[in-house]
C-alpha cells in the first residue's frame, strides 16, 4: 500500500499560485494526501483542495488580469494596511465556503501570527475562511485580521514553510513544497565591501542590485520577504522533510497574479522533477 502524504505548502505571494501546479501532478500519482499544513497562499491554495475547489479556483486565476486585480483593489487609509482586502477575500470566499476545518475530509492547518500577543497561532479548527484570512494578512498590505483580543497576521513572519506544525497521519511521508527557493543567506564583511566594489568598477558591473534611493514600501516589503527566507532556511534545516519541492523565486513577483498560467505551469515543472524521488518513497 502507497504511504499517505503529509502536504507541507510555504507562502510566497503570487508564487503560491504554482502550488496548484504541484497538487495537480501529486494527485496524477494516484496517492491519498491525508493533511495539508500552509501559509499565507500556501493555506489559501490548500484549504481550497480540502474543499474541493481548486479546478474553479485555477480557472477563476487564469481569468485575473492587470484590470481585474486594480478592481479588487480597495485602499485603506488605515495604517495598518495598503488594503481592506474585503473585494478579495469576498471573491475567495465563493472558493472556501461557511465550513470548519474540523469537518474538511483531510487534515488541516493554518499558520497565522498573533501580533497582539507575540505568539504563533496554528488553525486547527473553527472557520475555514477566518483561518486563510488570518494567515494571508501580509504585513503593510492587507489589514490584519481581529478576533477576540487577537491580531492575525502573514504566518510567514515565523514560520513559512510549517512543517513542524502539520497534522501528521501514520507512516506518512512529509512533502514541502518551496515557492521562495534559490535565495542563498549571504554574509560579506564590511571589510570586504571596498574590495568588491573595486572590483566591480574594474568589470564594468554594479555592485548594487538595486536604487539606493528605496521607498519606504519597498523597504518594509522587502525587509520582510528577507526575513522570512532566512527563518524558512533555518526551519528546513531543523525539520528537513522527506522530498523537498523547490521552485525559484527568481523572475516571479509577489504581486504577478496576472501571471497564473506561468506561475501554475512552473509548480508542475519543478515537481515533475521530484517524482522519482516521491515515487521511491511512496
Amino acid at each position: 500500500m502507497k504511504k499517505d502524504i503529509t502536504l507541507v505548502l510555504s507562502g510566497g505571494g503570487a508564487r503560491g499560485i504554482a502550488h496548484i501546479g504541484v497538487i495537480e501532478e501529486l494527485v496524477k500519482l494516484n496517492v491519498n494526501i491525508a493533511s495539508i499544513s500552509g501559509t499565507s497562499m500556501g493555506a489559501l491554495i490548500g484549504g481550497i483542495y480540502a474543499v474541493g475547489k481548486l479546478e474553479e479556483f485555477k480557472q477563476w486565476m487564469l481569468k485575473v488580469n492587470r484590470t481585474k486585480i486594480f478592481k479588487l483593489i480597495d485602499f485603506s487609509f488605515s495604517t495598518q494596511g495598503l488594503v481592506k482586502g474585503e473585494r478579495i477575500f469576498n471573491e475567495i470566499k465563493e472558493f472556501i465556503t461557511d465550513v470548519n476545518i474540523e469537518d474538511l475530509p483531510i487534515k488541516y492547518t493554518a499558520t497565522a501570527f498573533d501580533i497582539a500577543n507575540g505568539r504563533e497561532v496554528v488553525f486547527d479548527k473553527g472557520s475555514l475562511y477566518n483561518a486563510i484570512r488570518a494567515s494571508i494578512s501580509i504585513p503593510t498590505i492587507f489589514t490584519p485580521l481581529t478576533l477576540g483580543d487577537s491580531v492575525f497576521i502573514d504566518g510567514g513572519v515565523v514560520n513559512n514553510i510549517p512543517i513542524n506544525t502539520a497534522k501528521r497521519v501514520q507512516n506518512d511521508i512529509v512533502i514541502a513544497v518551496n515557492v521562495n527557493a534559490g535565495v542563498a543567506d549571504d554574509v560579506v564583511y564590511f571589510s570586504e565591501i571596498e574590495q568588491l566594489t573595486k572590483q566591480d568598477k574594474g568589470t564594468n558591473k554594479t555592485s548594487h542590485r538595486i536604487d539606493k534611493n528605496v521607498n519606504y514600501f519597498f523597504l518594509v516589503n522587502n525587509s520582510l520577504v528577507t526575513m522570512t527566507n532566512h527563518i524558512s532556511n533555518l526551519i528546513l534545516e531543523k525539520y528537513p522533510p522527506d522530498v523537498l519541492v523547490e521552485i525559484p523565486r527568481n523572475g516571479i513577483g509577489i504581486f504577478e497574479f496576472y501571471n497564473a498560467k506561468t506561475i501554475i505551469n512552473s509548480g508542475k515543472e519543478h515537481f515533475i522533477n521530484s517524482i522519482p524521488e516521491i515515487q521511491s518513497k511512496i
